[in-house]
């Protein structure tokens, strides 16, 4: 299984992205239930510079995150607020988030 093809009932998606951008978006977008990360809420750890300043010690949730088709898609977005917004709407969550 190719873990950069779209699934089946969406459009193909950008391939071009097959490692780890630092884009911030899987820091920002879903839930982390280990750091108690609301969906669509940037991580606690996650800097300006959309890196963790807990890389070293992060939690096994993150460690086992791999790379996908979505961070194509996600990844060449202007900025962190975009990606968020980008990334639950692909998965259908954008209902499922409180303001904050």
């Amino acid at each position: 299984m190719d873990l950069f093809e779209a699934p089946a009932d969406l459009p193909p998606r950008s391939a071009w992205m097959r490692d780890c951008s630092g884009c911030g978006a899987c820091c920002a977008a879903p839930d982390i239930a280990a750091l108690a990360k609301p969906l669509g809420v940037p991580c606690r750890h996650l800097q300006a510079d959309c890196r963790c300043a807990v890389y070293a010690s992060r939690p096994q949730p993150c460690r086992n995150y791999r790379p996908d088709w979505v961070c194509g898609e996600v990844a060449p977005l202007p900025d962190l607020e975009a990606r968020i917004r980008r990334f639950l709407q692909i998965y259908g969550l954008e209902a499922e988030t409180t303001p904050v």
